[in-house]
């Protein structure tokens, strides 16, 4: 089992940069692969950036590419979601998630998941 606690969600201004943090427990999350997703009110969640459990291949929505990335310090035990030239648009619960290696499993299918952490960005 694996639990997930998202921090570093908070308000920032448009053009602003934070980083998310998504601390997990367990001795094997070095193998993890790793996932972000963000929700708005009234709508689903929507998928943002994850990386494979199957091959390692990665997926970012239109949305955010070129402004996020992720990383991962297996020491810490800890994932990121670096976001930058953040976006009125932005603002959202953002969602970390996670899955062991798994073969043939779609790209943004995880196990895991965080509770949550608020973004707003102010124009």
């Amino acid at each position: 089992q694996v639990q997930l606690v998202e921090s570093g969600g908070g308000l920032v201004q448009a053009g602003g940069s934070l980083r998310l943090s998504c601390a997990a427990s367990g001795r094997t999350f070095s193998s993890y692969a790793m996932g972000w997703f963000r929700q708005v009110p009234g709508k689903e969640r929507e998928a943002i950036l994850c990386i494979s459990s199957s091959d390692g291949s990665t997926y970012y929505a239109d949305s955010v590419k070129g402004r996020f990335t992720i990383s991962k310090d297996n020491a810490k035990n800890t994932a990121y979601l670096q976001m930058n030239s953040l976006k009125p648009e932005d603002t959202a619960v953002y969602y970390c998630a996670a899955a062991p290696p798994t073969y043939l499993r779609a790209i943004c299918d995880y196990d895991y998941w965080g509770q949550g952490t608020q973004v707003t960005v102010s124009s």
